[in-house]
């Protein structure tokens, strides 16, 4: 009797070690998951620069995260069960029937608080460090349970497939863009990132989803000098210009035939004049489509960042806009592009120097109706939708259906507008505010 009861506490006290290592290991493959789920890939490329392999092995084994997260959750699942079985079988032999409940109480305790709470609180306070001290031993579960995986794979591809459910095995949850655009909205929340910071780097990462129609000049608004005027007319209205590349046209202001550089028109007509006693005879002779830059002409469907980089490889900063028949549209330059990155960008010849956005004390705002909904979106943190226009008047103008006259008010999108001016049929200011 002595004999067996000897036995039995040698097998419980067995079967206890085992219950005990295998928690741990639930623990191990549950903090595992966890960090490498977690870790920042941005943040371990910057480790594994600093020549960490944890970092290294920890980037490998994330690029496919099916088979990361298939391997573990096979690993945890198998040392879970087990430790349960265990549990279950050493309570019963002590308690009898009820020891299976008992079983279950003491091992979901175990296993939430030590094997699945405790192990991941850890990892999630330094997903990186976590994921790199892990990343050796995963990395070889990972390949010892790799046929299972793919086995498993096959058959829940198979499983979501008879509910119509595709999946493409080398998607991403998230975009990098969009994990980059919702973490910094995120930081800008919670007050860690500036929103001149957040708008700079969601400006420049917006570019490749924008067109040069979007925040052209419209034809409108472009200065143009006719080739037909006389020399002095052409320096005086240089002269008064606040733009230094003004486009030149003949006939007609749809078409243009060059593009004037103030200094190369002021250069050229220096070199013509030379004595000042005949400078007015000299200059009758003077023809600018001789000094006239080749117009550089562009889709108005261009993206921004292509866009960008035709500038930046033809040395060029002006381009004119076209449609699809050929008809003017408007012009675009680089700081265009720019300023939707890092904002406005003005100097002491810009008549538009001041901000076009105006506070009043009773929280409305007063706006040029010319002004992108972009912009206003940046400057007020609002979310007008820019899908139907793209300024603020255009937006008035497509909901109202018409042309709205002086003092007309409408309401949408949350939002009330006011018509305050009105010159033609184009609104040039509003006040705004939120409903």
């Amino acid at each position: 009797m002595e004999a067996d009861n000897s036995t039995l506490d040698a097998a419980f006290w067995i079967t206890s070690a085992a219950i005990l290592g295998l928690l741990m290991l639930s623990a191990f493959f549950s903090g595992s998951e966890t960090a490498l789920t977690a870790a920042s890939r941005g943040k371990l490329r910057a480790a594994v620069d600093k020549g960490s392999r944890g970092a290294k092995t920890a980037l490998r084994i994330t690029e496919d995260n099916e088979r990361l997260i298939g391997s573990v959750l096979l690993g945890n699942n198998l040392v879970n069960i087990l430790a349960t079985s265990l549990a279950t079988a050493i309570l019963t032999r002590a308690f009898g029937e009820s020891g299976v409940a008992l079983a279950t109480l003491v091992m979901t305790l175990l296993v939430l608080i030590f094997a699945e709470v405790l192990p991941k609180t850890y990892a999630i306070t330094n997903p990186e460090t976590a994921a790199s001290r892990v990343s050796p031993v995963i990395a070889l579960v990972v390949k010892v349970f790799s046929p299972v995986v793919e086995v498993v794979r096959v058959l829940v591809r198979g499983v979501l497939s008879l509910f119509g459910v595709k999946t493409d095995p080398d998607s991403h949850i998230l975009a990098v863009r969009e994990e980059i655009a919702g973490a910094l909205q995120l930081g800008h929340s919670e007050g860690v990132v500036e929103k001149e910071d957040r708008d700079r780097i969601l400006g420049a990462l917006d570019l490749a989803d924008r067109t040069v129609e979007e925040i052209m000049l419209h034809r409108s608004g472009i200065e143009m000098i006719n080739a037909d005027s006389e020399p002095q007319d052409i320096l005086q209205q240089c002269l008064e210009s606040s733009h230094t590349r003004l486009p030149v046209y003949r006939d007609d202001p749809e078409n243009i035939i060059g593009v004037i550089h103030a200094k190369d028109l002021l250069r050229a007509m220096y070199k013509i004049i030379g004595d000042a006693d005949v400078a007015r005879d000299a200059l009758k002779g003077f023809q600018i489509t001789n000094v006239a830059m080749k117009p550089y002409f562009v889709p108005d469907t261009t993206a921004l960042d292509e866009q960008m980089r035709q500038f930046l490889r033809r040395r060029t900063h002006f381009a004119l806009v076209v449609d699809e028949y050929g008809s003017l549209q408007g012009l675009i330059t680089l700081e265009d592009i720019l300023e939707e990155i890092v904002g406005e960008i003005t100097d002491e010849f810009d008549p538009h120097g001041e901000h076009q956005v105006q506070k009043a004390e009773d929280g409305h705002y007063w706006i040029d109706g010319a002004m992108t909904i972009r912009d206003f979106n940046r400057a007020t943190d609002w979310n007008l939708p820019d899908e139907e226009a793209n300024t603020v008047a255009g937006l008035v103008i497509h909901e109202a259906q018409t042309i709205p006259t002086v003092g007309q008010v409408f309401s949408f999108h949350g939002f009330r507008f006011e018509v305050m001016a009105r010159e033609n049929n184009r609104i040039t200011q509003l006040k705004i505010r939120p409903l």
